[in-house]
């Protein structure tokens, strides 16, 4: 398997999930427009503030992910299963490059 694509991969996306976090936290922290005063508009802005937290977490525990991928890498244990410690196909590292598991492993999660 070809470890530096993989790792340019890695940082690529590593680098679009930290501008999506700066992105979303700036929106949960440093709103500019007041809390609206009809009730309706608030029930709809809760409801946009959840989705940008949901989107906060995800690429917080993918920019993990991705960290834990690459610190893989260095240790040379990349393409070895987390859990079993078997080989992970290339087809699952290429489809998904930060996973730690093989595909049985991850269908027992």
């Amino acid at each position: 398997m070809e470890l530096v694509g993989i790792v340019n991969e890695l940082q690529a996306r590593r680098l679009e999930m930290k501008s999506r976090l700066e992105r979303t936290h700036k929106h949960i922290h440093e709103k500019e427009e007041p809390v609206s005063a009809n009730f309706s508009e608030q029930i709809k802005q809760t409801e946009n503030d959840q989705l940008v937290m949901a989107l906060d977490a995800e690429a917080a525990a993918e920019i993990r992910q991705i960290d834990a991928a690459l610190k893989r890498i260095d240790q040379g244990v990349y393409e070895q299963c987390a859990s079993c410690g078997s080989q992970i196909a290339d087809a699952r590292l290429k489809a998904i490059p930060y996973t730690d598991c093989c595909i049985d492993c991850a269908n027992q999660q």
